[in-house]
């Protein structure tokens, strides 16, 4: 399946504040395409001030009581229109935004809005966990803006997928042999698909990068900026760099981490992943070779998780909900650990569990994956992830080419690579009409900081110049380290990126820094 991508920072911190040991991510398949509307054409639309309230029940809430002091919590909800492109007042979504910031405020710059990726990821979660994290610098100059994208959580929610169907999409075999098997995915995923084309209509291709990119402006007008400061991770370089392309001159700096290369097709980025994902899991591999003492995956990590995809096949465990551990749940906790060494504890004891008679550990992985709670409920999250996903790819997949690739890649990348195969499916049966977002230069925008991670299994390091020299004004910052994302997690990263959001410093073009 297709994976998505947030930020390290907010799974992370999720699974942190939850006792867990280590922290979580996710990715997104990114396509190309052309703009449906002229980068000029937001009607006249005026976005009304937001209208702040306290909200430190809702911060409470998201962090769990461990809210930091010092730090003030405002909610609103401010009104875009379903389609920038043909405004109407009758028409519109209601976005959840959430203002960050700091009592010991001085010298106050502006406003800087995040977004953590997915898409669907919840930027007012984002922002609120970044109030912990984020450097003091970067928390006394700018109030942090989040906001939950068209169509996630908060912000009139996409809900159109079951949770039976859920489970059964979860749980199915990510490499089904018998053609039997494959149309019976196929078949699910054409059932879930046209229930979203049903329920949304017309309305579903409105959910597309390039509308909650124009939102992102509708939100700087309304929080009376002239110029936006943007902190985009995973996905949130996609819609970042669609933002460039749009609006070029509204831009005072823009840091896109955990590059999305928007001219690659499906397929080209499907593989990368499948590449990044095995590479990700060899070095896990060995990890546990080299640490027998914290591995209890043993020291052939690779042979026991095939054992375990093997027992999910054959003799799956039964959990306490009663879910059957399958090789499907299986794999989805493993893909969800590969996004950052933190992690890579809690897989271990998920992998000795899976092969021995203990389905807690890996199943808490593939349910913080899947934003599944303990009563069997999902989150919103998988339904924006196809939807926007979806609407933004017009190049044209087909289940046969799923079908051949998922062949071919079972050779070339062993255990990941038929499950990206299988994610081709999703969209090759999507109902609905597409628009794609843009993919061309940032005229006329200052520069931007992309910054990539060598050894990042969910957006592979390639990406990171390639989105830079699309734009026209990127400049590169690599952190040579593992996972997914890079801010704030080292002394040099930080002081790169802060200086820049702050000062306007650029870094040196291609600065590299260390992985501690």
């Amino acid at each position: 399946m297709r994976r998505r991508t947030v930020s390290v920072t907010v799974a992370l911190l999720a699974l942190l504040l939850s006792g867990c040991t280590a922290p979580t991510v996710r990715w997104v398949s990114p396509t190309s395409g052309r703009p449906s509307a002229s980068a000029s054409a937001t009607g006249g639309f005026q976005v009304s001030p937001p209208a702040w309230r306290s909200c430190l029940d809702e911060a409470d809430k998201v962090l769990q009581g461990q809210r930091p002091r010092g730090i003030g919590y405002d909610c609103a909800t401010v009104q875009v229109p379903q389609d920038w492109s043909h405004p109407d007042p009758a028409k519109s979504f209601h976005l959840s935004l959430v203002r960050v910031r700091s009592q010991d405020q001085t010298g106050r710059i502006g406003s800087l809005l995040v977004n953590p990726g997915g898409p669907g990821g919840s930027g007012v979660d984002l922002a609120m966990y970044l109030s912990a994290q984020l450097p003091d610098d970067v928390l006394n100059r700018f109030d942090v803006i989040g906001f939950d994208p068209r169509g996630v959580d908060r912000s009139d929610p996409v809900k159109c997928f079951a949770d039976a169907d859920m489970d059964a999409y979860f749980a199915f075999d990510p490499d089904p042999v018998a053609q039997a098997d494959f149309d019976a995915f196929v078949a699910l995923n054409k059932k879930m698909a046209t229930g979203c084309q049903t329920k949304y209509g017309d309305e579903l291709p409105l959910f597309s990068t390039e509308q909650a990119a124009r939102d992102m402006d509708g939100i700087r007008q309304s929080l009376g900026e002239q110029k936006l400061t943007y902190l985009g991770f995973s996905y949130g370089t996609l819609l970042g760099a669609t933002y460039a392309q749009l609006f070029p001159k509204n831009i005072r700096a823009f840091v896109l981490d955990g590059a999305v290369d928007p001219t690659q097709q499906a397929i080209a980025s499907a593989e990368g992943q499948a590449k990044g994902f095995s590479h990700a899991f060899d070095e896990f591999a060995a990890w546990c070779k080299g640490n027998a003492a914290q591995c209890p995956a043993g020291p052939d990590a690779k042979a026991t998780l095939t054992a375990a995809l093997d027992k999910g096949r054959k003799a799956p465990l039964t959990a306490a909900d009663g879910r059957k551990l399958t090789a499907g749940w299986i794999l989805l906790g493993t893909f969800e650990a590969l996004y950052s060494q933190r992690l890579w504890p809690v897989l271990a004891q998920g992998l000795a569990g899976a092969t021995g008679n203990d389905p807690k550990r890996i199943l808490q992985l593939s349910d913080e994956y899947a934003e599944r709670d303990p009563n069997g409920h999902y989150g919103n999250m998988i339904d924006v992830f196809n939807t926007v996903s979806c609407d933004d790819d017009a190049s044209g997949e087909t289940t046969t080419q799923a079908r051949s690739l998922q062949s071919r890649w079972r050779s070339q990348y062993p255990v990941f690579g038929t499950s990206l195969a299988m994610g081709i499916v999703s969209c090759a049966v999507w109902p609905a009409k597409r628009d794609p977002f843009p993919t061309g230069k940032a005229v006329g925008a200052p520069p931007v900081v992309v910054v990539g991670t060598v050894n990042d299994p969910a957006t592979p390091y390639e990406q990171t110049a390639k989105l830079a020299t699309m734009l026209g004004v990127g400049h590169v910052v690599t952190w040579e380290g593992e996972g997914h994302t890079a801010y704030p997690q080292t002394t040099c990263i930080r002081a790169a990126v802060d200086a820049y959001l702050i000062n306007l410093t650029v870094p040196p073009d291609g600065l590299r820094c260390p992985p501690k």
